[in-house]
């Protein structure tokens, strides 16, 4: 029986569309904005991408939070995949209840208390031990610490489903316990690493609270050049910058829907076979 589809339920859907993706086309417009004021049309121009790849103070904190962003998603992916294979193959350990505290306490935690506390720990820790400056390492560091807790909460769920037996199978015919997890479980679990990878990436590019406590004088991020620039009024390079970001987050966003595709239908394509 064929379903009628409802006008509300679709009026909703284009409603939440255009309310989610709305700005953004608008932001794009303006960005090819001839205006000096970015909240007047001027006609059409492409200057302020030129001014864009000429300014230096942009270039600078926007290479800085590429190399954060692409540090802590990494350190946060081994850390949180390690914690997720403590709490899923170990339900029974002094100190886990600890730990699933410390893991779920950053995602409920406000960031103005992350960064302050944060910022006590970096000075403190430089008082006694000389160590770490204020600047890239506190800011690589700070931003481990709370995207850890996605990549945990993440890859424990996907590895909380994972067969088991696989792992067994593989021991049996030889292979020691970490070549099993190495060989077989990561595989299964490797779009959930990608997933996390590419959560704290964004949340690690995206953050501005935390990042204005544990930075130095030198190391202003992108979000904290936009913040300054943006309180004296919405420029149209900015708009371009966002511009580009939206381009390369899309970018982004669709070569990895396409990688878990493909390796869904691979999964789905050797479960046939191993059935027939």
């Amino acid at each position: 029986m064929e379903r009628r589809r409802s006008p509300l339920l679709i009026t909703v859907l284009c409603l939440g569309i255009a309310f989610l993706y709305l700005p953004m086309v608008v932001l794009v417009a303006y960005s090819f904005n001839a205006s000096a004021l970015a909240s007047v049309w001027g006609g059409f121009s492409t200057q302020w991408y030129g001014e864009l790849l000429h300014n230096r103070q942009i270039l600078s904190a926007a290479g800085l939070s590429l190399e954060v962003a692409a540090l802590a998603s990494t350190g946060a992916l081994l850390l949180g995949t390690l914690a997720a294979v403590a709490l899923v193959r170990f339900p029974r350990f002094r100190g886990r209840l600890l730990l699933t505290g410390m893991v779920n306490a950053p995602l409920v935690m406000p960031e103005i208390i992350t960064g302050i506390t944060q910022l006590l720990l970096f000075v403190s820790m430089l008082q006694l031990l000389g160590w770490p400056s204020r600047g890239m390492t506190t800011i690589v560091l700070a931003h481990v610490a709370f995207c850890t807790a996605y990549v945990t909460v993440t890859v424990q769920s996907r590895l909380a489903t994972a067969d088991r037996s696989l792992e067994e199978a593989a021991m049996d015919l030889g292979a020691t316990p970490l070549q099993a997890f190495v060989d077989v479980t990561l595989p299964i679990i490797a779009p959930a690493l990608l997933s996390s990878w590419l959560l704290s990436f964004t949340l690690s590019l995206d953050d501005l609270v935390i990042s204005s406590f544990v930075s130095g004088p030198r190391s202003s991020t992108l979000p904290m050049v936009i913040y300054s620039k943006v309180k004296l009024g919405v420029s149209p390079d900015i708009n371009a910058l966002a511009s580009l970001i939206i381009l390369l987050v899309g970018a982004c966003v669709l070569a990895a829907g396409y990688w878990l595709r493909r390796a869904e239908r691979v999964r789905e394509l050797e479960a046939a076979v191993a059935a027939g």
